[in-house]
């Protein structure tokens, strides 16, 4: 009896050892790499291809291999050697694009190894040789989610829609950038107001469970074209835009917001998401809450957004004592945290 106890003990052992190999083996083979998601402006030096293509190599279209399709996913051969922790991924999705780093000397390797597997999410795809390695660029027919797998010197790539990932989604819009300053003064421009807003927003909802797609983080002036269809294809449960205001009676201060009172969405809309920006953020800022303003001419993006979206107009730039406080860091923080609190607050009631 002893002695059967004993073998069944060594051959569950030997079964738990080989299980336990296999796995080890295959993480070892098998690994996810992260996609870093960045808007429109927040490019990476090293995997961006020069639009006239005077950079080490000109742009080369990718050859991709017709027939053989796979249901879930773009399948990438990489060079030999190449590992998890040496690509580089960016999705920029203002642009649609998705850029890959693959750092190797093999300048030909993508003339003479194609791309292959399932590219419904892809309009086109070129490679550019870099002094770091390859640059591989791929233009998207949509805003997407991408995720990874390397395995056997290939990478895997699946394109989801990001309501397939994420339970909640919005996007922030801090209005302007470049050469639109929005209203300005001598020393301040409603673009640099809004973004540092939006920047400090963004360190808050880092920490939540909510993923946020931003217009820019940058100086860069978006198309509206890009921040309608940003709201619109990802289906955001919200879309806020970021804006100060002014007026020709400079003693005029406080907070408003402003809805498209034409489009009209039951249950949670444009007015609901309106109300609570602005009582958030006059809690938030201890200031005065001027109402709601139904949207006008001016507002094309929010005339053009099929999902609840408001604007939140922060304070007066045309008052002096308010634009003092709208360009201080902590004043400028406390809206952030009015406009979190308000997209804390709708989630929390309508779950």
């Amino acid at each position: 009896m002893q002695q059967k106890l004993m073998k069944k003990t060594a051959v569950f052992s030997a079964i738990f050892f080989l299980i336990s190999m296999g796995m080890i083996i295959y993480m070892s083979v098998s690994k996810v790499i992260t996609i870093e998601g960045v808007a429109q402006d927040e490019v990476n030096e090293v995997t961006v291809a020069k639009e006239d293509g005077t950079g080490e190599d000109a742009k080369r279209n990718l050859t991709f291999q017709l027939g053989e399709a796979d249901s879930s996913y773009l399948r990438i051969p990489l060079p030999e050697g190449c590992k998890a922790d040496d690509i580089m991924i960016e999705n920029h999705y203002m642009d649609k694009e998705l850029w890959i780093f693959v750092p190797s000397t093999e300048k030909d390797f993508y003339e003479q190894n194609a791309i292959s597997g399932n590219r419904e999410a892809i309009e086109q795809g070129t490679f550019e040789n870099r002094k770091e390695g390859i640059a591989l660029n791929f233009r998207l027919t949509g805003i997407y989610e991408c995720r990874t797998i390397l395995e056997n010197e290939n990478l895997y790539i699946s394109f989801l829609a990001p309501g397939e990932v994420y339970d909640k989604i919005i996007v922030i819009d801090p209005v302007g950038g470049g050469d639109e300053k929005g209203i300005f003064t001598e020393t301040q421009a409603e673009k640099d107001i809004a973004l540092e807003i939006a920047r400090k927003l963004k360190v808050k909802l880092d920490e939540s469970d909510i993923k946020a797609y931003y217009t820019r983080m940058d100086d860069v002036n978006s198309r509206e074209e890009d921040r309608i269809a940003l709201g619109n294809e990802t289906k955001a449960d919200m879309y806020i835009r970021i804006e100060v205001n002014e007026a020709k009676d400079t003693g005029v201060y406080g907070i408003t917001a402003v809805y498209n009172s034409d489009y009209f969405i039951p249950s949670f809309g444009n007015i609901e998401l309106a109300d609570c920006l602005e009582r958030e953020v006059t809690t938030s800022v201890k200031g005065k809450a001027l109402g709601l303003v139904s949207a006008g001419e001016k507002d094309v993006v929010l005339e053009k957004l099929t999902v609840p979206a408001a604007t939140i107009k922060v304070g007066y730039l045309s008052n002096s004592q308010e634009a003092i406080l709208l360009s201080r860091d902590e004043y400028q923080d406390k809206i952030a945290t009015g406009i979190y609190d308000a997209i804390t607050k709708i989630y929390a009631e309508r779950h």
